[in-house]
């Protein structure tokens, strides 16, 4: 009996610590002073930061160095991939970030990289040629796209789901985008967005391979000499600090323009009030450096206008849940399109209904191969009912219609025969497995395809056609290659190929260097 009261202590004691926070289970917690900051942490965790670069031991300020062999600026995608490429040649490259965390709008990248002739596809039994990806990207740019580019761009592209691979980066899981009559969008093999994985890898191999990365590295303009780049100045953020660090050759990476509404307005007008679904960095400051150096700038005005795109957090709803089958529905509840046409001509058949809005619906098996949806569950604009009828209700839209609809829609499935609005591709899967989903959606602003002039060498070329010496460029911060209109995605595949050639030419310019 005596044994009794000192149990009842005890639980008592310890149900007292666990409150109090003093418990094992708590012991990160940060205090209380800690308040609005964390939350502040939190939200911007659950938008766009991947785990793995948030908590990245980024280097100190303190071993910053006066000179490197190659400056990069922008820790997306193709920074981080030059890097590894500048390095693998020997040389002694450094990355410099302005945002707080590494990976740009990689990070936000959804459906996944195009290749073509790649292992995976062999593997299985996809059938595809260089050839035909180069014809249907030149045909979605609506053959404005610079030839010499994109010829580079698809020959090289299955060497670079390679090159990913033997990083320890593997998409094998193939899909398929708009304006793509094969599967050739390369995916991590779980099915799940790219860019968080993409970005994961490369930052893990950029660390192994002891390159420096600074962050909140916010660099001002390239310093150059009798043409030729030989560096940065850059101011240091956290601590106010501007400094100028020499280099044999700078790689500009810092991404386009789609979250700079003053660059965009300018050339295009039209698209005032439009929502983005850039990451805040991308802000045309790669451009504007290379433009002050004497580079020249191609398709300024081609943006393009993602058309899914979820209004009220604008964010990206990627084309990998139409490629598995999702359909799209006005405010009748009618399909109105080709969901998997190209993103322009999606785009303006949403523009053209009345409410300039629609509703994507697919069901649980779309769900399960298409991961990404279970992001946007966690973020909270998916819809979710076990019948058509509790789902149209919900998304406000005639529950017979709707139904007539999916009816229609899964006979052409079963037929293999789209006779409304021609559709061949993503109809590989019916959608009647319960429970069903909807995602209310609108056009927003997503990519530039404009941006600075390169050749194949990643070279920045000045107004004359002539490469400027030592300044090299690659990703979204370069036009030309998509012309007007891009293709699902290659924006990963660019960043990859072409961060590839930055890191390797840059490296060759720079043991050439005297």
């Amino acid at each position: 009996m005596k044994r009794k009261p000192k149990i009842a202590l005890i639980l008592l004691l310890s149900i007292l610590l666990l409150l109090s926070g003093c418990g094992t289970a708590n012991k990160n917690q940060p205090g209380p002073e800690a308040g609005a900051n964390n939350t502040a942490e939190e939200n911007k965790e659950k938008e766009d930061a991947t785990s793995s670069a948030s908590v990245a031991n980024y280097t100190p300020l303190e071993q910053l160095k006066d000179s490197y062999d190659i400056v990069i600026v922008g820790a997306g995608g193709a920074g981080m991939t030059a890097a590894l490429e500048a390095k693998a040649a020997g040389m002694n490259p450094v990355i410099l970030e302005k945002m707080q965390v590494a990976g740009g709008n990689t990070s936000k990248s959804s459906s996944g990289m195009n290749a073509s002739e790649t292992k995976f596809q062999k593997e299985q039994g996809i059938s595809d040629s260089n050839d035909l990806f180069y014809e249907e990207t030149l045909k979605g740019g609506h053959d404005t796209n610079d030839k010499e580019l994109l010829r580079y761009f698809v020959d090289h592209s299955a060497d670079a789901i390679d090159w990913l691979d033997t990083n320890g980066i593997k998409l094998n899981n193939i899909t398929i985008t708009g304006g793509m009559s094969e599967k050739r969008t390369h995916r991590p093999e779980d099915g799940s967005a790219v860019g968080k994985y993409l970005v994961s890898g490369l930052l893990k191999k950029v660390q192994e391979q002891a390159i420096p990365i600074f962050v909140n590295a916010n660099v001002q303009g390239i310093t150059h000499q009798d043409g030729k780049a030989t560096g940065v100045k850059v101011l240091f953020t956290e601590k106010n600090e501007e400094k100028s660090i020499a280099a044999k050759s700078v790689v500009i990476t810092a991404g386009g323009f789609g979250a700079n509404m003053e660059m965009i307005t300018k050339v295009r007008p039209d698209l005032e009030g439009y929502v983005t679904t850039n990451q805040e960095g991308s802000t045309g400051d790669g451009i504007k450096m290379i433009e002050q150096m004497g580079g020249t700038t191609v398709d300024m005005d081609q943006i393009q206008v993602h058309p899914t795109v979820q209004q009220e957090n604008s964010y990206l709803v990627g084309e990998a849940v139409r490629g598995e089958g999702a359909i799209l529905v006005s405010n009748e509840g009618k399909r109105f399109v080709n969901e998997m046409a190209a993103r322009d001509a999606v785009t303006a058949a949403i523009n053209k209904l009345p409410e300039k809005s629609a509703t994507l619906i697919f069901d649980s098996g779309v769900r399960a191969r298409a991961k990404a949806v279970e992001h946007y569950v966690k973020m909270g604009f998916v819809k979710q009912a076990d019948n058509i009828k509790d789902l149209a209700e919900q998304v406000n839209v005639p529950a017979d219609q709707l139904q007539k609809t999916l009816d229609g829609w899964n006979a052409a499935v079963k037929n293999k025969k789209d006779p409304e609005f021609g559709r061949k591709t993503g109809m590989e899967h019916d959608l009647s497995a319960a429970p069903f989903y909807a995602i209310k959606i609108g056009p927003g602003i997503h990519y530039t395809m404009g941006g600075v002039k390169i050749n194949t060498n990643t070279e920045v070329l000045d107004q004359n056609g002539k490469p400027i010496q030592g300044l090299f460029a690659a990703g979204e911060v370069t036009g030309g290659l998509h012309g007007e209109n891009r293709i699902g995605g290659n924006s990963v595949a660019e960043i990859i190929i072409f961060g590839r050639q930055a890191g390797i030419k840059s490296a060759e310019y720079a043991k050439s260097a005297k």
